[in-house]
């Protein structure tokens, strides 16, 4: 399903209108360039210096969620009162301080550990992947692998897991060379849902960034909420969301630009 794109007069309209905003962001290839690993911790002052002061707008309330741990996710933007979401918000950081984790990480890691041993040796003297154990999850990462071997290896992978994973709390989360096993419940959609829901902002209208697949779910659940989805592609492709931006960079400006509304 595609969804209807406006132009940003109209989404603008639409934002000085509102008399507050519920922001919802993703990191990586919205507000900041893809690392060259999933590990790799930079974190960029201008970014944590723009979204620092739009925390402290009285009519904005921001919120990110991301498939990155938490942990990681704290390092990159250490910002008080900014509302934190790891793992596709299995584990959260309040705006208060508050650290919740909405499974049993007891009951959550026996499954993983099912499945990593045999996800590590399909990598054995492979070039180009990456095996990223989350806590929660399980991602591969195969965007510098040959297409061929990456195809090949994703597929050995999904599998594996059939073979190997019966819990139907579970599930395999695809992308672009790309692969993870997780809970269900590390989802965007639900996490945005769960947000919406447990911490109410009076009159807010919803707003969701985000540039993949695992976005799209919480694009739904904004619009179905009477918000606006806007995703961060340099190229167009079907999506839920009402607005393009071309780039991260324009990203960070357009959400500069509520900054100097605001003021």
């Amino acid at each position: 399903m595609q969804g209807l794109l406006h132009g940003p007069e109209s989404i603008r309209l639409r934002l000085s209108q509102a008399k507050r905003l519920s922001l919802f962001l993703d990191y990586d290839g919205t507000l900041a360039d893809f690392a060259a690993t999933p590990d790799e911790i930079c974190p960029n002052p201008a970014l944590i210096e723009l979204l620092s002061r739009l925390v402290q707008q009285p009519n904005l309330r921001l919120a990110l969620v991301s498939g990155r741990r938490l942990d990681q996710v704290r390092q990159l933007l250490p910002i008080p009162g900014m509302l934190l979401a790891g793992t596709y918000g299995v584990e959260i950081l309040t705006g208060t301080g508050e650290h919740i984790n909405r499974l049993d990480f007891d009951q959550v890691r026996p499954v993983l550990e099912a499945i990593k041993p045999a996800w590590q040796a399909l990598l054995v003297n492979r070039q180009g992947f990456f095996l990223e154990d989350k806590g929660w999850s399980l991602a591969l990462h195969a965007r510098f692998a040959e297409n061929g071997e990456a195809e090949q290896v994703l597929s050995t992978a999904r599998q594996e897991v059939s073979n190997l994973a019966t819990n139907p709390d579970f599930r395999l989360l695809g992308g672009h060379k790309f692969l993870e096993f997780s809970p269900i419940l590390a989802d965007k959609g639900q996490t945005v849902r769960y947000l919406l829901e447990s911490y109410p902002y009076q009159g807010a209208l919803p707003v969701c960034l985000g540039d993949d697949d695992k976005d799209e779910r919480a694009f739904e659940v904004v619009q179905n909420s009477g918000g606006i989805a806007i995703l961060v592609s340099s190229s167009p492709r079907t999506t839920l969301a009402n607005l393009r931006l071309e780039s991260t960079r324009a990203a960070r400006g357009w959400l500069a630009g509520l900054l100097d509304e605001s003021t």
